[in-house]
């Protein structure tokens, strides 16, 4: 599988042209009132609203639903409104939200490299530094980037060691309130303020695990991407390549505190090449691989081992600089794919506004607080990582609905708003999560909104444009046990797209 062009000059173009068109349809808004208005102002909507949430998919789960005027916090339709339950992503629009107030539409992560020693002939002696501060969608072009400035700089020998820094971050890098089941998983690699992402999808902390057939009968061939992460981690084959027509039975798994990476399972003949992603332990070390590579192919060799130090605070210099788009930009595949590293490098990084190494502690003491100062009901509200990921997490349809509302005051608030997902839009970076719902009615191209999914939980909170004008905001967060009510979400924002007072 091809990877995508690199982010860094997609996302501006494609942020842009959404961010205009929003910036148009918001000059039709009614101004946000200072306070929510708790009376109903549309009886008729209420009791359409009323019938939909009769859906015995809703009667039968735990259902959090709020609809408020967009325009002046009217409340609309509450059904539990102060009832929390498990908002699996729909967290990551409090991460979001937060991160734009407290570290700025401007704000880009940024990664360097650092000597300390002089270089004398093209000769660096001692020890190479490369510290990272949180970049999620640092990838091998951005390695290759620093690896040419600091050839740039004279240098062709390091004698020291390449120290890997990743002491931005604190080195709990692997959430406690997740799952060891799912450590394996792309979606939940571990947190590193010095990492790499495989892929145009920015998924960090993974390398990409490629297979197709071999020899019937023998082992699948298998390789990894960036090849040169076969350095860092061991591939144990225990796959067969079975005979043509049979089922593709492949999985891989690493060793929870290891990189040894497990593949198991059937290849047939005739499949085409497939890959799979995968995360790695310790992400700093797995980029200061990919680092070293990119400097040998350019004529630099460094003698020493690869260490994780942190880089002393004096008699030090800057060799080479890398730095991200700015986190308006950032928003787009942050939340339109519901990436989960996104989410937490960002919750970090509001952590060591603290003066401490980022940590989830202090970064989520920052959305808590943004939340709360926005006059979101937080009674029952807790956060415990900002992806959404973890089971702990418990959130209100209330606080979610009012936040919402009270963001849309925000200078950046058109820049959030184009980059939740958009219902029915077939584009991968316009359409995100909601690119194959709603599809065809009063919502495609109208519903902006984030979704949220786990076994036993879906969620989607966002804006919707009624059929006369009026905006809407939304919230619906459930958990169930039998059939998933996420069909009535789709019900709930047509009914009100389609909507006339």
């Amino acid at each position: 599988m091809p990877l995508s062009p690199h982010p860094r000059r997609l996302l501006a173009p494609v942020l842009g042209v959404a961010a205009l068109a929003l910036v148009a349809s918001l000059g039709t808004l009614t101004p946000v009132a200072a306070e929510p208005v708790a009376s109903n102002t549309d009886a008729a909507l209420a009791t359409k609203l009323r019938s939909v949430m009769q859906d015995s998919r809703v009667q039968r789960a735990t259902s959090s639903a709020v609809v408020l005027d967009a325009g002046d916090g009217a409340q609309l339709y509450s059904r539990w409104g102060a009832r929390a339950t498990t908002p699996a992503s729909n967290a990551k629009i409090l991460t979001a939200v937060a991160a734009m107030k407290n570290l700025g539409p401007a704000y880009r992560f940024r990664t360097e490299v650092i000597g300390r020693a002089s270089v004398k002939q093209g000769v660096l002696g001692g020890r190479l530094y490369l510290k990272g501060y949180g970049d999620p969608t640092s990838r091998v072009s951005d390695y290759a980037s620093l690896a040419r400035q600091v050839r740039a700089r004279g240098i062709r020998r390091v004698t020291g060691a390449l120290v890997a820094d990743a002491s931005f971050f604190d080195s709990t890098r692997y959430n406690p309130n997740w799952s060891t089941g799912y450590a394996s998983s792309y979606y939940a690699a571990q947190i590193s303020a010095l990492t790499l992402a495989p892929n145009g999808d920015l998924d960090s902390g993974t390398l990409i695990l490629r297979y197709r057939p071999g020899t019937l009968g023998r082992p699948a061939k298998v390789s990894v991407s960036p090849a040169a992460a076969a350095k860092y981690v061991t591939i144990g084959n225990r796959t067969t390549t079975a005979a043509r027509g049979t089922s593709v039975t492949f999985s891989a798994r690493r060793t929870a505190g290891s990189n040894t990476i497990t593949v198991t399972g059937r290849v047939p003949l005739g499949r085409e090449a497939a890959s799979r992603l995968v995360t790695v332990d310790r992400p700093e070390l797995y980029a200061t691989t990919i680092f070293r590579a990119e400097l040998a192919k350019v004529g630099v060799r460094v003698d020493g081992p690869t260490r994780a130090l942190a880089t002393p605070v004096t008699s030090r210099y800057r060799l080479a600089r890398d730095t991200s788009v700015p986190l308006s930009q950032l928003l787009v595949p942050f939340l339109k794919l519901s990436n989960n590293m996104h989410a937490e490098a960002l919750t970090k990084t509001m952590g060591t506004l603290k003066g401490r190494p980022g940590n989830w502690r202090h970064g989520l003491g920052y959305t808590t607080a943004y939340a709360r100062s926005l006059g979101a009901p937080m009674a029952g509200v807790t956060l415990v990582d900002g992806s959404g990921l973890a089971r702990g997490n418990k959130l209100t349809g209330r606080a979610m609905a009012v936040l919402l509302v009270r963001v849309q005051r925000e200078k950046w608030f058109p820049a959030f708003h184009a980059a939740l997902p958009v219902a029915g839009n077939p584009s991968r970076m316009v359409g995100g999560t909601l690119r194959n719902r709603m599809v065809g009615t009063r919502a495609a191209n109208n519903a902006h909104a984030k979704t949220g999914s786990l076994t036993g939980v879906t969620a989607l909170s966002g804006y919707v444009t009624g059929a006369d004008g009026r905006r809407y905001v939304f919230a619906m967060l459930s958990q169930y046990t039998k059939a998933s009510p996420r069909p009535v979400e789709n019900t709930l924002v047509q009914t009100l797209a389609g909507w006339r007072r």
